[in-house]
């Protein structure tokens, strides 16, 4: 048999409590093993190491928390701040030194960590852990051991200690490092099974962001890359980076209408399932209205729609629709419309996609909207990130046969415009929005600039937001300056503009 057609041997798995991080790990970490968690102070190591332990006890398994640092005390608030208890059977804390130990009648005074024995405090871990024989440790965290170690060498064979006396007890065992040594622990790297690193951002605006990364897992399978995730009340929740490639989902490649014949007609027969169009233009001229338009009507046939919105709060847009005959409070209560207003701010890409990925895949949507791109942007640190998770997104979205509407927004009023990020070779079809000068007045037009889908039409319509939402005109063929971005019509051609809205 060929060597790469042999599998490895399965190994149980011990979940960590956090279902992301075990789907980045497919399906937890390999039992009877010691690994290493990096992450400066503040990155959440602690609140994952509660998490592993509690998630030992709903499977039966003891556990053990180790604690240097902190004393029992301060580990338990910490649990309690998240609504949790440790004072449960099958899980017990050891500190470095107990409040008995220092008491008056102890045979020291109080004294540094440092000027412990290490050798002393390797074994009273090895004892409690002999004591309460737990199949889970956490052990928090090795600044201390390395301080007592004080040289390289016998800090690298207690730790072998360590590990050789765990794996002999068939314990599964968290060692937890704040990385005080700014070089990295390239000792204990190179003796644990697997390595993860968890790192914090810190913005000059906004939350600060955090994400984990896998460095080394020996004998599994594992998601690399960067994973972002949140520390909050409750505890960690770690969104893994999506790959659209294992999502890929059999649909009908179909095309549904806008809710307007004349725009579904330049659009080549409407919007295409699986594919995403961007709406982009100036401010104002009627983007989101349209992306609201193609929404009402996706849910007048029965389907479910998300909108994640950027830019403008709920308390204007839902007026705003109802003014334009699109009532969509009574779809939001029967859960058919789920909108949320987003600052981009407080919100990664990473939990972004994961919001989007459960609407599409627990809530059933089959329309998407993102409005606007431009918001969305200042939620990464970077466009090169923003550009490579945006993809990701569109084909995960595009391979689930949703329909899916970006919207962008471009500088200026007049003129060609500028705009924050060009993802136009992204998307499938793009409708290019324009206000133009007409008979002395400020008017609109729209046209279809691309489509990977169908034969879209090339001309020019007018169109405009009335009471019955959006209408487009016919074709205006006497244009000028269009390509200089400064359009002007000239031509005799009826417009949209020179009848009353209807009321």
């Amino acid at each position: 048999m060929p060597a790469h057609s042999k599998t490895l041997p399965h190994e149980p798995r011990a979940s960590t409590g956090i279902s992301g991080l075990d789907n980045v790990l497919h399906g937890g970490l390999p039992g009877g093993h010691l690994y290493l968690f990096e992450g400066e102070p503040g990155t959440g190591k602690t609140t994952l190491g509660i998490h592993f332990l509690l998630a030992g006890l709903e499977v039966g398994e003891t556990g053990l928390y180790v604690t240097l640092s902190e004393t029992g005390q301060e580990l338990k608030t910490v649990a309690r701040s998240h609504g949790w208890d440790l004072d449960q059977p099958g899980l017990s804390i050891f500190e470095l030194v107990s409040a008995d130990e220092l008491g008056p009648e102890a045979e020291q005074s109080i004294i540094h960590p440092a000027e412990l024995e290490l050798s002393e405090t390797v074994q009273g871990v090895m004892k409690q852990v002999q004591a309460t024989k737990p199949k889970r440790v956490v052990f928090d965290s090795l600044s201390e051991m390395r301080l007592l170690a004080q040289d390289p060498l016998r800090y690298r064979r207690q730790v072998l200690a360590l590990k050789h006396f765990f794996a002999h007890h068939g314990c599964t065992v968290l060692m937890l490092d704040d990385l005080s040594a700014r070089t990295g622990d390239m000792q204990l790297r190179s003796i644990a099974h697997g390595v993860v690193w968890l790192h914090q951002v810190v913005g000059e605006y906004g939350a600060d962001k955090r994400f984990l990364r896998v460095a080394k897992m020996r004998g599994i399978r594992f998601r690399s890359g960067e994973h972002d995730f949140t520390l909050d009340t409750g505890g960690i929740q770690v969104f893994p980076r999506l790959v659209a490639a294992e999502h890929h989902k059999v649909f009908n490649a179909e095309s549904v209408s806008t809710g307007n014949a004349a725009l579904d007609t330049a659009l080549g027969g409407g919007l295409a399932r699986g594919s995403n169009t961007l709406f982009v233009g100036p401010s104002g001229v009627g983007k989101t209205t349209t992306a609201l338009s193609c929404i009402y009507t996706a849910l007048g046939r029965g389907e479910k729609a998300a909108y994640y919105l950027f830019d403008e709060g709920l308390g204007t847009l839902l007026p705003r629709a109802n003014a334009l005959g699109y009532h969509l409070e009574d779809q939001i209560q029967r859960g058919n419309f789920l909108i949320s207003a987003l600052d981009p701010a407080e919100v990664t890409a990473g939990e972004f996609a994961a919001r989007v990925r459960q609407a599409v895949e627990v809530d059933g949507v089959k329309a998407v909207v993102i409005d606007s791109l431009n918001a969305y942007l200042q939620a990464m640190p970077g466009s090169k990130f923003l550009l490579l998770q945006m993809h990701e997104l569109l084909t995960y979205l595009n391979q689930r046969g949703i329909i899916t509407i970006l919207v962008l927004g471009q500088h200026g009023v007049l003129g060609e415009g500028r705009q924050d990020i060009d993802l136009s070779y992204l998307s499938d079809a793009v409708v290019m929005f324009r206000y133009f000068e007409g008979r002395g007045n400020l008017l609109k037009a729209l046209s279809v600039t691309k489509s990977r889908t169908s034969q879209h039409a090339t001309t020019i319509h007018e169109f405009r937001l009335g009471a019955n939402g959006v209408e487009v005109g016919q074709a205006l063929t006497d244009f000028e300056g269009v390509v200089a971005g400064v359009s002007r019509y000239t031509g005799n051609l009826a417009l949209l503009a020179d009848a009353p809205a209807p009321r």
